[in-house]
């Protein structure tokens, strides 16, 4: 599933080595010398040596290769970000969009298939997807300090925020020996949760000072979830659908954040409460 800025980790696709491979097609692309530097920096010299009497392997060959290479050894991130810096400065990615070319397109494709963006300038950004289901609070963690600093587009962040809000109330269950059952949706998952760590707010201590106001924030954290939900389900991870044109995305940002916050709060009162 999914301060995260540029990527530092993550599997590289065959359709993102091939989207990145042909911009180097017959000969385009940065030189032999770029591409042999961005190979080392990434652990994955192929021991070019320019030769003017012999035929060696082409530049597209060089990098698809490298890419192969970085499937059994590693580096593939460190090769990615280097080729996508050689072909920024070589003025190939991060064009205005009536100069984009079909190249640049089809990597913004297979990239955003990988649940990651290539911005208009040419960066990288992501909100990588964790494995929530089963990377334990680890990998929970992980998401969101990811998404914190998320610049994904709009639907893949609100898809991964409700994906996370889920994995948190599913990990509060099974941490306090609840199994999840199969047909629990998410309004059910979460109502548990929120009652196993006794936030529901017909539960709040009506002789604290300002229970009316903790009440209503406890609410409040049911909402933010509930919405971000409901209008994850209106859009297009997993659904195939696109945001409602009214999500901008600032007020995206605006959702991933309280539903990190709310998030954050639970694992807090599992941790304090409970110990786990």
């Amino acid at each position: 599933m999914y301060s995260i800025d540029t990527v530092t980790s993550g599997p590289i696709s065959d359709d993102i080595a091939a989207a990145v491979g042909a911009f180097f097609h017959g000969g385009d692309g940065p030189t032999h010398s770029v591409i042999t530097r961005v190979l080392i920096g990434a652990g994955l010299n192929d021991d070019y040596q320019y030769d003017p009497q012999a035929t060696g392997p082409n530049k597209e060959h060089r990098v698809m290769s490298a890419f192969t290479r970085s499937s059994r050894y590693g580096g593939g991130q460190k090769l990615l970000d280097g080729l996508l810096s050689a072909l920024r400065h070589a003025g190939l990615i991060g064009l205005p969009a009536a100069e984009r070319s079909e190249d640049e397109v089809r990597l913004k494709a297979a990239l955003s298939r990988s649940g990651w963006k290539l911005t208009d300038d040419g960066q990288l950004r992501t909100v990588t997807r964790a494995d929530l289901e089963t990377g334990g609070r680890a990998a929970l963690d992980e998401t969101l300090e990811r998404l914190r600093g998320s610049g994904a587009d709009p639907a893949l962040a609100i898809g991964t925020a409700k994906d996370l809000l889920e994995a948190v109330a599913k990990f509060v269950l099974e941490e306090l020996g609840m199994p999840v059952a199969k047909d629990m949706d998410f309004n059910a998952i979460w109502y548990i949760a929120r009652e196993r760590l006794g936030i529901l707010p017909d539960k709040v201590d009506q002789s604290l000072l300002g229970y009316k106001q903790i009440r209503a924030i406890h609410q409040s954290s049911w909402t933010i979830a509930e919405n971000v939900n409901e209008l994850r389900n209106l859009q297009g991870t997993g659904h195939g659908r696109t945001l409602p044109t009214g999500v901008s995305e600032d007020l995206a940002l605006l959702v991933v954040r309280e539903a990190c916050s709310v998030a954050e709060y639970m694992l807090q009162l599992l941790e304090k409460e409970h110990g786990r």
